[in-house]
């Protein structure tokens, strides 16, 4: 099928960095009166009952074998563009330019369980302070240092604002990342964007798009990974996205992850210099949600005291029915 077009227009507005009307919420590093745990004051939905980030314990996830390998189209070529590089005060942003048809090299996936097409509309990037980690999402309650999201949208919808009405909507990729001591090439065109975009409100047009798939793992190591439904992790909170964490992280240099801590600034232009750091939402209770677990990801054995637990309940179990030592038998 051929997805419907989004006018460029829609791809201005930061997706999943939406501000209230009054542009009331922020993170703790900007002020904590509107971070995080005030959003729900500014967005109801962020009080919601399947909100996002979480934390992914794989004692906990339900393995599905529906979970098969992605199908990445347009990935693997470098497509027309243009690609906007963008700070909007809360994060860096890649426009990945308009959306086509797949005739003209769209970019989209499918399978990986997702129940239809979804068109790529940007990335962006979380990440910590020269102390601390800051991914959103976290793996058995670890903290990694940087995460980034690629937001795709349902091709069943004309637009952003549709798509952000039903649950499904979106589809975000998440992938976390691991600091090595040499700096992963595949990341320089964004790297070295960033001093152009060092301001909330800056954009610059990169000279030339590339391959997305080189800012992924290797191919063969994306069929692990881990499925959930839950929001956007900004106001206004929508609860549809269907959410992908890859287990595989993927490798940044140390001194690339810097550029991201020290040179981006969430104030604008001529403003009092405001580093933005921690740019992330804490994890949310995960509720009633089951995480599943596609069937090459890490699915980890209960730990002891959860195996000795079980084992207990079973034995009072076999005991209030009467087939303890002595009752066998009994009237």
């Amino acid at each position: 099928m051929q997805p419907p077009g989004v006018p460029f227009a829609w791809l201005t507005l930061p997706l999943l960095v939406q501000a209230a009307p009054d542009g009331s919420w922020c993170y703790d590093f900007q002020n904590p009166q509107c971070g995080p745990s005030h959003w729900k004051d500014v967005a109801h939905t962020c009080g919601g009952s399947a909100q996002s980030p979480i934390d992914i314990d794989r004692h906990q996830v339900k393995l599905d074998l529906g979970l098969g390998p992605f199908i990445f189209e347009g990935y693997d070529s470098a497509p027309p563009g243009p690609w906007w590089l963008l700070n909007d005060g809360h994060t860096v942003r890649l426009n990945l330019g308009r959306v086509r048809d797949q005739a003209q090299g769209q970019l989209c996936i499918r399978g990986g369980g997702l129940p239809h097409i979804y068109c790529a509309l940007q990335l962006h990037f979380h990440w910590g302070s020269p102390t601390g980690n800051g991914s959103e999402h976290t793996l058995d309650g670890q903290r990694q240092p940087m995460e980034m999201h690629m937001v795709h949208m349902n091709t069943l919808y004309q637009s952003l604002e549709e798509a952000r009405g039903h649950p499904g909507g979106l589809a975000v990729l998440a992938f976390l990342f691991k600091v090595q001591n040499e700096d992963n090439t595949n990341y320089n065109t964004i790297v070295s964007g960033l001093r152009n975009v060092s301001h909330q409100g800056e954009s610059v047009e990169l000279a030339s798009t590339f391959r997305l798939d080189k800012l992924l793992p290797g191919h063969a190591l994306l069929s692990r990974y881990y499925r959930y439904p839950g929001s956007l992790t900004t106001p206004a909170c929508d609860e549809v996205v269907l959410w992908t964490i890859f287990e595989e992280p993927v490798p940044i240099g140390k001194a690339q992850l810097a550029q991201f801590v020290s040179t981006l600034q969430a104030s604008p232009p001529g403003a009092q210099a405001v580093s933005m750091i921690n740019n992330f939402r804490p994890a949310q209770p995960i509720g009633a949600r089951r995480v599943l677990a596609s069937p090459d990801a890490t699915v980890s054995s209960a730990p002891p005291f959860c195996l000795l637990t079980e084992m207990w309940a079973l034995l009072c179990l076999l005991l209030s029915i009467g087939w303890g030592p002595g009752l066998a038998g009994a009237p």
